[in-house]
């Protein structure tokens, strides 16, 4: 098994490509080692020295590690748990796991009478922000609009990524405000 890696704008993450479906629908995300427990391999990999964020994409692994910890010293091992996981063929979840691990945040309600509005939000997110968002090892989950602002929670190597308000603000701001005129602003939760 070759295992690919990649590296993200967040300098704390890098995203692992084991060259197989690691997710067949939605994401994961485990900011702690309790939530960890929910995923034999987000286990293992908490339990390495250093890590402190593991998220599941569709076709990838993003490792988030402290500040105290080196990647020459943290990738091989990350490398080796990845491959062990894999060649035992064990299970990515526990047969009791909540799969939305980390998802953070509850959404919040949404008027009904904005749900032409909150429809065209999803929708860009969906088609236009989230595969890109993807290939930096993140994604970006909406959590609601309220008063013309859309509120995105950030996960995997955009969570705590240095670019990631520039992202918001520059990036996915922007292009919501260009296609839906009802959104003024876009703030991370």
């Amino acid at each position: 098994m070759f295992i690919q890696t990649e590296p993200t704008p967040n300098p704390a993450t890098l995203k692992f490509i084991p060259g197989r479906v690691v997710m067949e629908d939605g994401t994961a995300n485990f900011t702690d080692a309790d939530l960890a427990r929910q995923s034999p391999l987000a286990e293992a990999l908490f339990a390495l020295p250093g890590v402190t964020g593991v998220f599941y994409g569709g076709d990838f692994i993003s490792v988030t590690k402290d500040d105290d910890t080196d990647w020459t010293e943290l990738k091989p091992q990350v490398l080796g748990t990845v491959m062990q996981h894999y060649s035992s063929e064990a299970p990515l979840f526990t047969s009791d796991a909540t799969i939305a691990a980390g998802t953070a945040d509850v959404a919040m309600d949404d008027d009904p009478a904005d749900a032409q509005v909150t429809d065209a939000i999803k929708e860009l997110l969906d088609t236009r922000v989230r595969p890109v968002v993807a290939q930096d090892g993140g994604d970006i989950v909406y959590q609601g609009f309220k008063e013309g602002i859309v509120y995105l929670h950030m996960q995997g190597a955009c969570s705590g990524c240095p670019s990631s308000t520039m992202t918001l603000k520059n990036g996915i701001e922007n292009l919501l405000r260009y296609y839906v005129p009802e959104v003024v602003e876009v703030r991370p939760v």
